[in-house]
């Protein structure tokens, strides 16, 4: 059977390219955090949702600190729930795997971006007052 030129076209990324980049050095940041090595098996280097979401938290204030809930936004990310999405979407292009256990729902509602990335956000000032 023929395929069509639809089937091979790649489809549409639903986020800013950059979100996805991003998605995956917070996996690595996850799988440092809970003490599971990338390089181990598929299983055993598998993180939760929930801990994924852990390592956006801990990325996000490196690399942009407060301005994070901005810069997520920017690449069309609202809320936790669209990392999930950004999630799926790289399984389904096999770029990540997934569990059987694994659902968009474990991404949901994990926490606000105001909470995580402003509220929680403290200013390290010791090296300005350094004498």
């Amino acid at each position: 059977m023929p395929t069509s030129i639809q089937t091979l076209r790649p489809q549409p990324l639903r986020y800013h390219p950059q979100a996805y980049v991003f998605v995956t050095e917070a996996l690595r940041q996850a799988q440092e955090i809970v003490g599971k090595d990338s390089a181990e098996d598929e299983e055993s280097a598998h993180i939760s949702g929930r801990e994924l979401l852990e390592g956006v938290r801990v990325l996000g204030l490196k690399q942009y600190g407060m301005m994070a809930p901005s810069v997520f936004h920017s690449w069309g990310i609202t809320a936790t729930e669209d990392f999930g999405h950004i999630v799926f979407e790289m399984v389904e292009r096999d770029e990540l795997r997934k569990t059987d256990r694994d659902q968009l729902s474990d991404f949901c509602d994990i926490y606000s971006f105001a909470d995580a990335f402003q509220q929680s956000y403290a200013v390290n000032t010791a090296k300005a007052f350094a004498s």
